[in-house]
């Protein structure tokens, strides 16, 4: 992990955003605002035409991309211990493809056999210059026994 420090991974392979995806993020989140899941008030009322998937929803597709992207191995243990500056520039509109790169930013030993892992992650929206989402994933990992 420290060699990748500083290095961009990626891209990872594109997945297009569905309105079934947006509509079951909004089921599970709760979050039915109609900019997200009504397509007929969206084609009048939005500046983008279309339905946009929550921000939300991007920031979970990470998880989905990190095994494109960098095979951390050697740790008995990877733990999510959560995000550092968050950021949504741009939407995504329904039926985009999507595709993410990654940096790691940061690799520091914390004790007690405990590392932390920060790696920036970068969304973009194929055909847009704006990323979609950029934020810093912290993850702390433990050595194995010696």
């Amino acid at each position: 992990m420290q060699a990748l420090v500083g290095q961009e991974v990626g891209p990872s392979e594109w997945r297009t955003v569905t309105q079934a995806d947006i509509d079951s993020f909004a089921e599970l989140s709760g979050d039915h605002q109609w900019i997200h899941v009504d397509a007929e008030r969206a084609k009048s009322d939005s500046p983008y035409g279309t339905t946009i998937a929550h921000g939300n929803l991007t920031l979970s597709m990470v998880d989905g991309f990190r095994d494109q992207l960098i095979s951390s191995t050697g740790f008995a243990l990877g733990v999510n211990y959560g995000w550092n500056k968050i950021r949504f520039p741009a939407p995504v509109p329904v039926d985009s493809r999507v595709r993410a790169k990654a940096e790691v930013v940061s690799v520091d030993e914390i004790g007690g056999g405990w590392w932390q892992v920060v790696t920036r992650f970068t969304l973009e929206v194929e055909g847009n210059e704006k990323p979609c989402f950029v934020g810093d994933s912290v993850t702390r990992v433990m050595a194995p026994a010696a």
